[in-house]
């Protein structure tokens, strides 16, 4: 039945339904490596790259490799030349390749595990205190995927404050979580207001004043949209109802169309209204007598 009405509407009618509709659509767990905790600020923008660590174990007669590819703040770029099944899927943040090794012959790799995806990232932060610095966990499917001894896959990052970056180092993997320790200066953060982590309290002063304008601009914003939205439906209900109950067309479809046809004359009236009253009255001179 309804569909049969909406299938009559013009277009016009049917393109607003369709504008108030359409869903806004965010990221579930977007991560732009800016990372604010409390009164700290930490600027991870440039780890943006693809960084590798590895750790090998003597299993005699050969050597078991363990290689973590990581970018924290992008998906990791897909191997063309390497074959599907010995790489981990697109849209992997930190992917762990186990590697055997025999002299003599041909490395084999034996486990492709994607720790850390995108899909799954629900990434958590939290400071250290000694030493000071930033850890970083992701998530990722567990492994293998549909075994009744998968695991739930994780990447730890701990983030070192150091005055001079070091390369990352790989501590290790228990089976469900690869943990990497970094010394960096982005570890270091900075306090709020102070972009170079020697800030004081007059930019601290600053920078909350800034953020609480932002914010009462925010809710403004907010606010207009909401009646902005409510506006559009009131017409476009109006309309639908108009059109279905009396058939209207054209002009007829606006709802409360008389009221609309007069508010602006009833603005033209306040406005009038408003100047006569704001205008000063002239004094007379005449000390009472009314010339004749």
């Amino acid at each position: 039945m309804i569909l049969r009405h909406l299938s009559k509407l013009p277009p016009s009618i049917l393109l607003l339904l369709l504008l108030c509709h359409v869903p806004t659509i965010e990221a579930a767990d977007s991560f732009n490596c800016i990372v604010n905790i409390d009164t700290t600020k930490f600027d991870l923008t440039s780890l943006n790259n693809e960084h590798k660590v590895t750790q090998s174990r003597s299993t005699p007669p050969s050597t078991m490799v363990d290689s973590l590819t990581f970018n924290i703040c992008d998906d990791l770029t897909v191997q063309g030349d390497v074959a599907e099944i010995d790489r981990c899927p697109s849209e992997t943040r930190a992917c762990l390749t186990k590697i055997n090794q025999k002299q003599d012959q041909e490395d084999r790799i034996v486990a492709v595990i994607p720790v850390a995806e995108s899909n799954a990232l629900n990434a958590s932060f939290s400071k250290l205190s000694s030493p000071s610095g930033l850890s970083i966990v992701m998530h990722g499917q567990s492994y293998p995927a549909g075994s009744d001894n998968s695991k739930d896959q994780s990447f730890k990052l701990n983030l070192i404050c150091n005055k001079n970056a070091d390369d990352p180092e790989f501590v290790s993997y228990d089976g469900s979580q690869v943990e990497v320790q970094w010394r960096n200066p982005a570890a270091c953060g900075s306090e709020a207001g102070d972009d170079n982590g020697n800030g004081n309290d007059s930019d601290s002063g600053n920078g909350s004043d800034s953020e609480d304008k932002e914010s009462v601009g925010s809710g403004i914003g907010w606010f207009f949209l909401v009646i902005l939205l409510a506006f559009v439906a009131y017409f476009v209900l109006g309309a639908y109802h108009k059109y279905t109950t009396y058939g209207a067309t054209g002009m007829d479809l606006i709802p409360h169309r008389d009221f609309w046809q007069e508010v602006p004359y009833m603005l033209g009236d306040v406005v009038s209204h408003l100047c006569s009253s704001a205008r000063p009255r002239r004094s007379s001179n005449r000390g009472g007598y009314i010339a004749v």
